[in-house]
């Protein structure tokens, strides 16, 4: 008797602990170091005419400016701020009681992204340096699992992405930085790899928008994932170069690959009323001309004497960040006004979208944030 009942004692601990993958999936995109200001106030007055940052100010003017804020976030990023803010929910406007920050102190990619996803705060990821990650993202601990084994992936534009999803360990389907696709996983996959040679990025380690998310909307048809991130690069890159001119365009761009992301997604079956987009941003940047560029905290910068001259608080504001969602697991309120959200509880709520038990999967990783989910 006694062993009957170890047995099925076993069996039940075995069952709590099992993973079980509903019908639900998770699409997961990264606008990088797109700044909570242009997200919810459009273009920035002290920057759209300033001729250190604008070649053609009268242009980006005509097409971006107007004097209402809720009308120029609309020019800048009419489906976040529309059908995501009508249908789904969005954090981040700190000028209406909403705030949303990072739980790292470094306030850039590298360990924001870890943050995203794994759910930790590792004070150890320091740099930007192609270090391979010690800790697991939920992409890899889920493709551990029979329900998710090769239903995961990740496309990025930045070459450090193979290094923070850990491909030397994880088995994650992973593209990012200037990797070539499968000739044979879709139609025209031959022409995007060739058009990716031929036309130049103007960054070494960062290819264009454009061909991540060619490529990731094209494997999502052909493999549909329960689980795909996508992390879109040019804006940080713009910023830091100080053009805010292409910086503008290219949040609008990338917006744009969300409204056709979303309606893909709702005319794909298996897709469709199934799957939950996520959107937010690795850090946010400085608030004013002279530090706009830039982000990191007073504690990255006392690691550069120019860096800790210029900036001796740090990069104030660099922390703070947005959130938007839309889809079934996502409550449809619009702006939530709430205080202290926090990035690595970004892991948690993917999971849950998942129809998953966190803590099942890590029970080290911050909280979802309940206040967006169903």
């Amino acid at each position: 008797m006694q062993t009957i009942l170890k047995v099925i004692a076993a069996s039940f601990i075995l069952l709590a602990n099992a993973v079980c993958a509903s019908d639900t999936n998770v699409v997961l995109v990264t606008l990088d170091g797109v700044r909570w200001q242009e997200v919810f106030s459009g273009a920035d007055k002290n920057l759209i005419r300033n001729e250190d940052f604008v070649k053609q100010p009268s242009q980006l003017h005509n097409e971006f400016w107007d004097e209402n804020p809720q009308k120029r976030q609309q020019l800048l990023m009419p489906f976040l701020t529309q059908t995501i803010a009508r249908d789904g929910v969005i954090i981040g406007d700190r000028k209406k009681g909403s705030t949303m920050s990072v739980s790292n102190p470094w306030y850039f990619s590298y360990p924001g992204y870890n943050e995203i996803l794994s759910g930790e705060v590792d004070v150890n990821i320091n740099s930007n340096d192609k270090v391979y990650n010690p800790n697991k993202t939920i992409l890899e601990r889920l493709n551990t699992h029979p329900e998710f084994k090769n239903s995961t992936a990740l496309f990025g534009s930045w070459d450090v992405f193979p290094y923070i999803v850990n491909t030397q360990r994880s088995n994650v389907y992973l593209n990012a930085g200037f990797m070539p696709i499968e000739n044979n996983l879709f139609d025209n996959a031959p022409l995007l790899n060739a058009l990716q040679k031929e036309i130049p990025s103007p960054w070494v380690n960062v290819r264009l928008d454009s061909f991540t998310y060619r490529f990731a909307k094209a494997y999502m048809l052909a493999k549909q994932p329960k689980l795909l991130v996508i992390s879109l690069g040019e804006t940080d890159d713009f910023a830091h170069d100080g053009h805010y001119d292409a910086y503008l365009k290219s949040v609008k761009q990338s917006d744009a690959f969300l409204k056709d992301l979303w309606e893909t997604i709702q005319s794909t079956p298996g897709y469709k009323n199934k799957t939950t987009l996520i959107i937010t941003t690795d850090h946010g940047r400085g608030s004013n001309a002279n530090d706009w560029q830039h982000h990191s905290s007073k504690q990255a910068l006392a690691k550069s004497a120019q860096g800790k001259k210029a900036f001796p608080e740090g990069i104030i504001g660099s922390e703070h960040i947005w959130l938007g969602a839309i889809g079934p697991a996502i409550k449809g309120n619009g702006l939530i006004k709430i205080n202290n959200v926090k990035q690595a509880q970004i892991a948690a709520t993917v999971l849950e979208a998942l129809g998953l038990h966190p803590y099942k999967i890590n029970p080290n990783m911050a909280p979802a944030i309940k206040e967006i989910l169903k």
